[in-house]
């Protein structure tokens, strides 16, 4: 079993800024869904950043995967990892957390 990430996305730029750059970034998420990694994503309330969750195999794979995030890249948002063992679960998320 893998480990599971929170990863909490803050805002470093207008919001005006950050929508305009959105649509990449759903984009380079959807990667990550199809590649098996992400579990879900969204922007936190109030809307001062975005908080993902998925599986990887390490900090520095997520750390690596998210540096490709438009929002990296275009230096608007700062990434905080957080790293957790699932110890208990739904039984919707066995599938997930198996492979």
């Amino acid at each position: 079993m893998k480990n599971l990430f929170v990863i909490l996305v803050t805002y470093t730029k207008p919001l005006e800024i950050i929508e305009s750059i959105l649509q990449e970034h759903r984009a380079f998420l959807q990667k990550g869904y199809e590649s098996g990694h992400l579990l879900a994503s969204g922007p936190q309330n109030p809307k001062k950043g975005g908080i993902v969750i998925g599986k990887f195999d390490s900090k520095e794979s997520v750390e690596t995967f998210f540096k490709y995030d438009p929002y990296a890249q275009n230096n608007v948002a700062t990434y905080q990892v957080l790293e957790f063992t699932p110890v208990l679960h739904h039984t919707l998320l066995k599938d997930f957390l198996e492979v």
